[in-house]
C-alpha cells in the first residue's frame, strides 16, 4: 500500500530572529517617519503605513522578502499585520519606500535595494543619512521611470537645507539643518509624530487654562 507524502507547510517568518542594530538617530527618524505618515493618512482606510516589517512578494518563496525601514502601500486595508504577503493583498506592493541609511548599509541601499525595488515597481525610493556618513546632502530621492530609477530634483533652500517633492505621498521631504521632516504643501506645516502631536495638544490646553 503506497502512501502519499505529506506536504510540508511553507513558513513565512515574521522575524529573522536577529536584533535590529540601529543607532539612536536612525531609530528616532524611522519612528518619526512611520508615525508622521500614519497620522497624515489616518482618515484613509485604504492606505497602509509601516516599517521594518517583512514584505513577502512571491507566494511559495519565503526568501522573496524585503523589509524597508519605512513604506506606504495604497489600495489595501489599514490594519495591524505581523508580516505582509502580497498575494493576500491584491498583489499590492509599496509605492513609497524610505531607507534610513548609513555607511554600514551603503552597499545595500545604493546598489542592491534600488535594483530590487525597481524590479518590484516601487514608484519612489528615498534615502536619508541622519549622521551624514556618506550622503551629501543627506537626503535624496528617486522616481521609477520606464523600469529604472531617475534622481528627483532637490531644491536648495539654504546652504544646508533642501526640499524634495514626493508625488506619491503628496508631501515634501525637507532637510533642515540635517533633520528630516515631512511638510504638508497645503497647510505649510510639518508633520508631527504621535508624541509631538500629544505634546502640542497638552501645551495648547495649558495655554488655555492660563488665559482663564
Amino acid at each position: 500500500m503506497s502512501s502519499t507524502p505529506l506536504k510540508t507547510a511553507i513558513v513565512y517568518p515574521d522575524s529573522d530572529g536577529a536584533p535590529m542594530a540601529e543607532s539612536d538617530r536612525a531609530r528616532d527618524y524611522l519612528t518619526y517617519s512611520v508615525e508622521a505618515l500614519q497620522v497624515y493618512f489616518q482618515d484613509q482606510q485604504d492606505v497602509y503605513v509601516s516599517g521594518n516589517l517583512f514584505i513577502y512578494y512571491q507566494q511559495g518563496v519565503p526568501s522573496a522578502v524585503i523589509a524597508p525601514d519605512v513604506f506606504v502601500i495604497f489600495g489595501v486595508e489599514k490594519k495591524p499585520r505581523m508580516s505582509y504577503k502580497a498575494w493576500q493583498e491584491n498583489n499590492q506592493l509599496p509605492q513609497f519606500i524610505l531607507e534610513i541609511t548609513s555607511k554600514t548599509t551603503q552597499t545595500q541601499d545604493e546598489e542592491d535595494k534600488p535594483l530590487k525595488y525597481a524590479r518590484l515597481g516601487v514608484t519612489e525610493y528615498f534615502q536619508y543619512d541622519p549622521t551624514g556618513d556618506y550622503l551629501n546632502p543627506r537626503l535624496k530621492g528617486y522616481r521609477l521611470v520606464e523600469g529604472k530609477y531617475q534622481s528627483k530634483t532637490a531644491r536648495k533652500i539654504t546652504e544646508t537645507d533642501y526640499q524634495i517633492e514626493s508625488e506619491v505621498l503628496g508631501l515634501e521631504l525637507h532637510l533642515t539643518e540635517g533633520k528630516l521632516q515631512f511638510l504638508d504643501p497645503e497647510t505649510r506645516e510639518y508633520l508631527g509624530s504621535y508624541q509631538e502631536i500629544e505634546l502640542a495638544r497638552q501645551q495648547a490646553e495649558l495655554e488655555i487654562q492660563q488665559e482663564r
